[in-house]
């Protein structure tokens, strides 16, 4: 089993009940593999397309001549695919705002407790010049 087999797996396992949100399942096993969240998330989607028939490409033949049916057929398959890395980017631009949210809620709940502690020493700092 290659190592985005087994991340897809896991990430799936992970978030079949609903409880756990796909961003914190890259977290948890980015943290688990010792790896950025990024490659964690890049080894998902590698096998997920992979799984859903390739790389999205169809096989390219080799052909003598370009007709109107051949380029509108090329035409269409590009766009098809620019179609569907739409959602590959939107799930992607959540992932990253759904950490972006998590940080900052982590960040923002914090802020008074650090703001007191930085205080307490400078009160320290200035008490002990005196």
């Amino acid at each position: 089993m290659t190592k985005a087999e087994e991340v897809f797996e896991k990430v799936e396992a992970m978030t079949a009940s609903g409880e756990v949100k796909k961003a914190d399942a890259f977290k948890q096993l980015a943290e688990q593999y010792g790896q950025p969240v990024d490659s964690i998330r890049g080894s998902y989607y590698s096998h997920k397309r992979a799984k859903e028939g390739g790389n999205g490409r169809p096989r390219r033949t080799r052909r003598r001549e370009t007709t109107t049916e051949v380029a509108v057929e090329s035409a269409t398959a590009a766009l098809q695919r620019a179609i569907d890395n739409i959602d590959v980017e939107i799930e992607a631009a959540k992932q990253r705002a759904d950490e972006a949210k998590a940080e900052y809620d982590s960040m923002k709940g914090s802020a008074a407790q650090r703001k007191k502690e930085i205080e307490a020493k400078i009160a320290a700092l200035e008490a002990a010049e005196s």
